[in-house]
């Protein structure tokens, strides 16, 4: 047995290439990001084949700096970007068009349609979602109706997918699959029958055809048939935050992580049951390994934390370098009473308002850079109290802790701060990585390099923690301000 795991971890800003040995070490890694296409305000988009070609090479790259051939992988596993909604044709394997990505929100229209004809929870008894820009439904209804594409999807020849089902059909040479924390992202998916939902693809006049078949999260797919990778299996396919639940080894009821990328993604273990949340939070499929029962989690999603760093260096030229923010954040004692909410398309869980629009309130004449930048990391903080104390009230289960990772894990400002509003310890692990690991988990587990979830816990291993120190009365003043501040963001939208 190969003692290596490949894992594409294909994110929203970029690809990458991990391998990993037996011990979950990184042995080699490589990365390239993406044109992020922005046509018109609020709208973004992907070109699938970029992203396809960018795969292919970085997997050339690592494997070639590990000094292994694809033959030393025992198998190949696929972590991607959730949501983000794509059309091809199957003869061809060509796109029509570009991927709309899950922050695109040119579907407002579609969705408030579907909220006049069945309320704002809209089919969330069934799929766990309620009706939303954020997902892949409404994106599929505007791609068939601007493609004129219903009758070819409909016969089959144009297919829809996610990203890891445009991988997979690539890289297998045809297997037209998603697995099913992908598909319970789409709000089309019954995540307690785990299967496509009829009623809500006639609703929308979505063809069942264009579908891809719904697999496990940790199951052998088909063998690579091209490219760097031909021979190896691919053995797992997961929605990125969904892998990072498997790479931080939240295996039981009540463990949480969060992953701060592009956006933030707090998500808790809940058991063999999805749990309905009161707080407008996501019940969502958390991983399946094949012959097992399926686990669940809830979910509250920030869009906007790691790429408001990159908005206060691209568009107002702040600092130089991401890195920066941190030591600008920290020329000051705290924010001056700065609040920052980045509802740039809205605000996700628990308010679910797509009419906020992003506000810096609070400034006087002291206020200067090091406030907004420190306003801007503390967002993140707030918002993740929110998300946490809903999901603890709708578990009825206690937060003891919270595993983070992610590029701004590396920020021990926000690492503090974190801390300081949940009232938990905030642990990083000693692998970064934890999005590819938990592909290359779920894929070592149906090839065999792994015998279940608990040797994988096993090698989890913390790097570093941070503990609550705020004094309570500061913390309840900053929470109560932060509210306020979310209350001016909303009704903006739609205003004239």
């Amino acid at each position: 047995m190969s003692q290596y795991v490949g894992a594409i971890d294909q994110g929203t800003t970029s690809s990458r290439f991990i391998v990993f040995d037996r011990e979950a070490r990184v042995v080699a890694l490589a990365q390239r990001e993406h044109r992020q296409i922005c046509p018109h305000p609020g709208w973004v988009e992907h070109d699938a084949d970029e992203i396809l070609r960018n795969v292919h090479e970085l997997a050339a790259r690592a494997l070639r700096d590990a000094g292994l051939q694809a033959h030393d992988l025992a198998a190949v596993g696929i972590a991607n970007q959730r949501e983000t909604t794509l059309l091809w044709e199957r003869a061809a394997a060509r796109p029509l068009g570009h991927a709309l990505v899950w922050q695109d929100c040119r579907t407002d229209a579609l969705v408030r349609d579907v909220v006049q004809r069945h309320g704002r929870q809209g089919w969330r008894e069934r799929t766990g979602l309620p009706p939303a820009n954020y997902f892949s439904a409404c994106k599929l209804q505007w791609l068939l109706r601007e493609h004129g594409a219903g009758d070819a999807a409909a016969r089959g020849d144009v297919l829809f997918g996610t990203m890891d089902s445009w991988l997979a059909w690539n890289l297998t040479g045809g297997a037209h699959v998603t697995d099913v924390t992908n598909a319970s992202r789409t709000n089309l998916f019954d995540i307690h029958r785990l299967a496509w939902d009829d009623d809500i693809l006639r609703d929308l006049d979505i063809p069942a055809a264009c579908l891809p078949r719904v697999t496990a999260s940790s199951q052998r797919i088909a063998p690579i048939a091209c490219g760097p990778l031909a021979g190896v299996p691919l053995c797992a396919l997961l929605g990125d935050q969904q892998a990072a639940m498997i790479g931080q080894a939240c295996f039981h009821p009540g463990q949480a992580k969060v992953t701060h990328g592009t956006g933030s993604f707090l998500l808790m273990h809940t058991g063999s049951r999805p749990v309905r949340s009161a707080a407008g939070l996501l019940s969502t499929v958390a991983y399946q390994f094949e012959g097992h029962t399926p686990c669940y989690a809830l979910e509250g999603s920030i869009a906007v934390s790691g790429s408001l760093v990159r908005w206060l260096r691209d568009n107002l030229g702040l600092i130089a370098e991401s890195s920066e923010v941190e030591a600008l954040a920290r020329s000051v004692p705290d924010n001056g009473d700065v609040y920052f909410v980045p509802a740039f398309s809205g605000l996700f869980a628990p308010h679910w308002r797509a009419d906020a629009r992003g506000v810096v309130i609070g400034l006087t004449h002291h206020s200067n850079r090091g406030h907004i930048a420190r306003a801007a990391l503390e967002a993140t903080g707030y918002q993740l109290q929110e998300i946490a104390e809903a999901m603890q009230r709708d578990s009825d289960t206690p937060l003891h802790e919270l595993k983070v990772d992610g590029g701004m894990s590396a920020n021990e400002l926000l690492m503090q701060f974190q801390a300081d509003m949940l009232g938990v310890d905030v642990i990083v692990p000693e692998c970064s990585e934890t999005t590819a690991l938990g592909a290359a988990y779920a894929a070592g587990l149906a090839a065999g390099v792994w015998r279940d979830s608990e040797e994988i816990a096993r090698l989890w291993r913390a790097q570093r923690s941070w503990h609550p120190g705020m004094p309570e009365a500061r913390r309840l003043h900053l929470q109560r301000r932060w509210r306020q501040a979310v209350q001016r963001c909303l009704d903006w939208a739609d205003g004239t």
